[in-house]
């Protein structure tokens, strides 16, 4: 299998990691932060790179450059630990591509594309945890239209965007929404997450509603598995960042006289950092390339590959606080904020446990070793 990528594929990693570098330093994400968060300003800088697109086709006013693209985009994206939740653009495209009719896709998609709308995922309810079949928010018919009832948790930037993808009980299965926080009995109620991004409790009251598609499940199973992905990109670029910010702490740091990276014991936890950075790395390919798969082949590679970031994040994030000692946990220092962005990224689309349960549920007699 080719793993080499495209050459279209290195100037877009090119791009976005000149704009990371330049446009997006340390110092401008903590003023976001210290703002709420979120920028708009940030935001439409992405949308003027052409990201917004990479998922939507070139009829609908897209790139079409499909999941590789955004796996080399999250990549860069997270070794900046952008705040801005550039993967609910990825999801929002998808799953508007894939399942939503002709109309709904001429209103929207062109919009997301350039950037002029931000639509995001708004699927967790409290008692649900990462379930995605158990929804208690309900949708009927209102004329021509559908009225939506219910609450949503942890809706990222929830409070900032301009629609939700929303599943509900409809005629007793779950069907999937479209829901404008404009519309009437929409309340959003933004607040700040653990990575200094942000979020929002919304509630709908009897709110306006659009139908994507009657098979809310299916529909919401790929939304969550592309941002799986999508999540697991972003950790590569955070894991490795994290292991350079924490090599170069050992090249200044002294003890003895000496830098602490002579001491062969550290060498040690640092080459084990590297292989489950690697680790990662393959299994975030993985993912990626799982995501055109069939349904069932692709929720147990996603899976796997969520599992397997978790454990590599919490090895990587753990020691890098360890080997730099207090200054580790420190605000004013960047390595605190790869650890916060790592901690908050295990726990999205279903923390490690939930995922290995996945994996226990979906194996197979031979499990998958034998053919």
């Amino acid at each position: 299998m080719d793993f080499n990528f495209t050459d279209d594929q290195e100037q877009l990693r090119d791009a976005v990691r000149k704009w990371v570098d330049k446009g997006y330093d340390f110092e401008r994400r903590r003023g976001i932060e210290a703002k709420g968060g979120f920028s708009r300003e940030a935001w439409d800088e992405l949308a003027e790179l052409g990201l917004g697109g990479l998922y939507i086709s070139e009829d609908d006013g897209g790139l079409g450059m499909g999941p590789v693209a955004g796996m080399v985009v999250m990549e860069e994206l997270g070794r900046g630990i952008v705040l801005e939740p550039f993967a609910q653009t990825l999801i929002a495209g998808a799953v508007l591509g894939g399942y939503a009719g002709e109309a709904l896709k001429k209103a929207w998609l062109p919009r997301i594309a350039g950037g002029e709308a931000i639509v995001v995922l708004a699927y967790q309810e409290r008692k649900a945890r990462y379930r995605l079949d158990v929804c208690e928010a309900k949708a009927v018919k209102a004329g021509e239209g559908w009225s939506l009832t219910g609450a949503k948790s942890l809706v990222a930037i929830g409070d900032q965007a301009d629609a939700y993808l929303v599943p509900a009980q409809a005629d007793g299965r779950i069907a999937l929404f479209l829901v404008e926080r404009s519309a009437s009995g929409v309340e959003a109620r933004g607040y700040g997450t653990q990575d200094g991004s942000r979020a929002a409790e919304v509630v709908f009251d009897k709110a306006d509603a659009t139908l994507v598609t009657a098979d809310g499940l299916a529909a919401l199973e790929y939304a969550v598995d592309v941002g799986i992905a999508a999540t697991c990109a972003e950790a590569v670029g955070v894991l490795d960042k994290t292991v350079d910010v924490t090599v170069d702490y050992m090249n200044q740091r002294k003890q003895f006289g000496v830098v602490i990276s002579s001491f062969q014991a550290l060498r040690h936890r640092v080459a084990d950092m590297k292989m489950q950075l690697e680790l990662a790395r393959s299994m975030s390919y993985y993912a990626t390339l799982k995501l055109n798969a069939p349904a069932a082949e692709r929720r147990q590679a996603l899976a796997r590959a969520k599992y397997q970031l978790g454990v590599s994040m919490r090895f990587v994030g753990q020691n890098s606080v360890q080997l730099h000692g207090g200054i580790g946990v420190t605000d004013e220092y960047i390595g605190s904020h790869y650890f916060r962005k790592l901690t908050q990224l295990e726990m999205s689309f279903g923390d490690s446990f939930h995922h290995l349960g996945e994996v226990s549920a979906r194996m197979q007699d031979t499990a998958g070793v034998f053919a």
